[in-house]
């Protein structure tokens, strides 16, 4: 038989909701689930950069006990972790799910976790975190971030300003880390000729610097995506491109890096 004969319907027997219908839909349910006092819309669709492909990053803030299997229970398709499952720290798991044709993140939050690091990035203060997928990994304000940038769904969230005080402390850490990263790099690394890892340190600093001079501006930061861009540091593609397994080629490519970095400061 021939697609002809029996034609596919699918989409009009049960066509797509709007993106407004789908986002209020999608809220409502989450916002039903035990514990959960606010849902909020993050990244691009939320600062409006967003594409027709871009998924959609929902983050449901809870107090207290929240259990994932409640959301597992509302049978979207995909994976739902456990609590710290994505590593634990502030950024303590989610889902990756498919709905109504739509990819879903959905991201856990604390919210004693998120006070607590508001009250901290207030006194200039925060923490580094390891998180998958992340080259500098995170900073603990990056949950202080979300609630200045994402648009509140259901329920009431603060909307904090970039901390004073927090411009002052965060450039220095970051920029320290990178100037340790590439130190490294230069002891152990280029010396043997070993390419990738000095590849790989360079990306780690770049993307560390990045956050330094994002932090001096007072300007928040939820991901790595366009950090490079926002930070006026993409040059150092080139310098990445260039590198080679030579020892003085290495070393070279590590000074151009360090000049490139304190230039953007």
């Amino acid at each position: 038989m021939t697609d002809d004969v029996f034609p596919d319907t699918t989409d009009d027997v049960f066509p797509r909701m709007t993106d407004a219908t789908f986002l209020d839909d999608v809220a409502e349910r989450l916002a039903a689930l035990p514990a959960v006092r606010a849902v909020t819309l993050g990244g691009s669709r939320a600062q409006g950069t967003h594409t027709p492909e871009s998924d959609w990053d929902l983050a449901l803030y809870y107090r207290g006990g929240f259990d994932p299997a409640d959301l597992r229970a509302v049978g979207w398709e995909g994976e739902v972790s456990e609590i710290g499952e994505w590593g634990g720290g502030v950024f303590n798991g989610g889902a990756w799910l498919t709905i109504d044709g739509r990819r879903v993140d959905v991201h856990y939050r604390d919210l004693d976790v998120v006070e607590h690091e508001l009250a901290e990035s207030r006194q200039g203060r925060f923490h580094w975190e390891p998180l998958m997928f992340h080259l500098a990994g995170i900073p603990s304000y990056l949950v202080v971030a979300e609630l200045a940038l994402n648009q509140v769904l259901r329920g009431a969230l603060p909307r904090p300003e970039y901390p004073e005080a927090l411009r002052e402390a965060a450039p220095p850490v970051w920029r320290g880390r990178a100037a340790l990263t590439l130190g490294y790099a230069s002891a152990s690394y280029a010396g043997r000729g070993q390419a990738t890892e000095v590849a790989g340190a360079v990306a780690t600093a770049a993307l560390q610097s990045a956050h330094a001079v994002l932090a001096a501006r007072g300007e928040w930061v939820t991901n790595e995506k366009r950090l490079l861009q926002r930070a006026g540091l993409r040059e150092i593609d080139t310098i990445v491109a260039g590198l080679r397994p030579e020892p003085a080629a290495l070393a070279g490519a590590i000074a151009d890096a360090e000049a490139l970095f304190e230039a953007a400061g």
